[in-house]
């Protein structure tokens, strides 16, 4: 199943043009194929509409599931998603993020910039009139997961 999902994304690669890009893909057991796929400004419905069915025409075309017996899912990130690549950090600068470390600590500030190898974000520290910003360096191999917060 693993072999199969990752000819797959090779041919979502060959669909997937500037300024998007492949960020995860998943595969369960009843060969339901899941594609994260974002975009620098981001993504609209009706151009993963579009990938999605030109995906879908290649394996088809391959004639991996003869009987149809698969299904394709291609969508942007949702909110609750994670970032994964590079890109999607450097996409985000500005925003409120909550960073989980490895430890399972957590800090939540502004991301302000992005490095190879680290992220500086913005916390604010203490209550009241105490309360004061702090910009914390975050080096990427201490965390364990980053989510952007979305404030209404």
């Amino acid at each position: 199943m693993e072999s199969k999902l990752n000819e797959i994304v090779a041919l979502a690669n060959t669909i997937i043009a500037e300024p998007y890009f492949l960020v995860s893909a998943r595969v369960k057991p009843t060969n339901n194929y899941k594609l994260f796929v974002d975009g620098d400004q981001g993504i609209t419905i009706e151009t993963c509409v579009k990938i999605n069915r030109q995906l879908y025409k290649l394996i088809d075309e391959r004639e991996w599931y003869p009987e149809g017996d698969f299904s394709l899912e291609l969508s942007s990130p949702g909110v609750d998603e994670p970032l994964i690549l590079h890109r999607q950090y450097i996409k985000n600068i500005g925003r409120k993020v909550e960073v989980t470390f490895n430890d399972e600590s957590k800090k939540i500030g502004n991301l302000l910039l992005v490095t190879e190898q680290e992220i500086t974000i913005e916390e604010l520290v203490g209550k009241g009139k105490k309360a004061e910003i702090v910009n914390v360096l975050i080096p990427l191999e201490n965390i364990k997961s980053t989510i952007v917060q979305v404030s209404f």
